[in-house]
């Protein structure tokens, strides 16, 4: 089914009116509580248009009986408070990404550098199979529930200096990354100078010269307005950006069987709309990336090959020293098995 915004509006604008009739009717007896840290604005906010959806499917479907509040923009802290929080069950709900790897190491081999090579093929992944595996795994560690997976989307180069073509452009340039171990020796394998920051001082640090570049989904490059200070970017898409969409497990099993299924079922639904809006985000944010200025490479088969080479096989040989190796192999394995179909 070819998701449209139009379509996406009418199923949001339907299921809004059958939840204010429900809310309307009936006394909620169970109140959800659903925590995380993008804008509530559903039309630019892949987390925001996924939390919309999932509070209206349920009011809507369980008659006003489950409420869902939700607190998007950080109210409750960043992505480590809301699974602690979720853990501990002061939250119900979080819909979080790299953080979710700090409490289920396992989680992180789904950010193997240039593993997935579409979008497509790490929906068929994470959707099937090794997205319940993992799941289960993860449930048995943290006690958290992985609903459903959404999407962050495919994270990019972008510098102040010049192109990057291969992996070698990268030598000697400080690169922002994310304060995650996985990231510095992703960017250390292919020559640059990984310098973990805090995603707050970001800007500043691009606009001083701390550091030359980042990496981010066109996205957030784009709606953070990084042409401003970075010329050049690189489709290279090194890691795709994954959302867990947990519950306290404890609670879910609290629900009647019946609330468990609508819950699940709307989670599923609500990433779905994610992956979408997030997708939609992507295409019109390179339109304006170009329209600001932004020198954008695009890398052939060949060139992709190159930064694979690079990158993937010290970061596999460093997350084998930090995770059972299995789960590697199982990730490999499903892209494979996903590629060919």
């Amino acid at each position: 089914m070819k998701l449209t915004t139009r379509k996406i509006c009418a199923t949001l604008t339907t299921a809004a009116a059958a939840g204010l009739f429900a809310a309307q009717t009936f006394a909620a007896d169970v109140t959800l509580t659903l925590g995380h840290v993008d804008p509530a604005e559903w039309q630019t906010s892949k987390k925001g248009a996924a939390a919309k959806v999932f509070k209206e499917l349920v009011e809507a479907e369980s008659g006003g009986r489950i409420a869902v509040n939700v607190y998007p923009n950080g109210q409750l802290g960043g992505e480590t408070d809301l699974v602690q929080s979720a853990q501990d069950g002061t939250l119900s709900m979080a819909f979080v990404s790299g953080a979710f790897s700090k409490v289920c190491p396992e989680a992180a081999v789904l950010d193997t550098p240039y593993l997935f090579p579409s979008a497509p093929i790490a929906w068929e992944v994470l959707d099937g199979q090794f997205g319940k595996d993992l799941s289960k795994h993860c449930l048995g560690k943290t006690g958290l529930r992985t609903l459903a997976y959404g999407e962050t989307g495919f994270r990019n180069f972008t510098n102040s200096k010049h192109p990057i073509t291969e992996p070698k452009d990268l030598e000697g340039l400080k690169i922002r990354v994310m304060t995650v171990p996985l990231f510095v020796e992703m960017v250390k394998a292919m020559g640059g100078k990984p310098t973990p920051i805090a995603w707050p001082e970001v800007p500043s640090a691009l606009s001083t010269g701390v550091v030359d570049g980042q990496e981010n989904p066109v996205s957030v490059i784009a709606g953070n307005k990084f042409y401003e200070i970075q010329k050049y970017i690189t489709l290279d898409g090194h890691v795709y950006g994954t959302d867990f969409f947990v519950i306290n497990d404890d609670l879910y099993q609290g629900l009647s069987q019946t609330d468990r299924e609508i819950v699940a079922r709307a989670a599923k639904v609500a990433a779905t709309v994610g992956r979408a809006i997030q997708q939609l985000n992507s295409a019109q944010g390179l339109g304006e990336l170009a329209k600001n200025g932004m020198e954008i490479t695009a890398l052939t088969a060949e060139q992709q090959a190159k930064f694979q080479a690079a990158a993937q096989p010290p970061v596999l040989e460093w997350l084998k020293t930090q995770i059972d190796p299995s789960w590697i192999d199982k990730a490999l394995a499903a892209v494979k098995e996903a590629s060919s179909n």
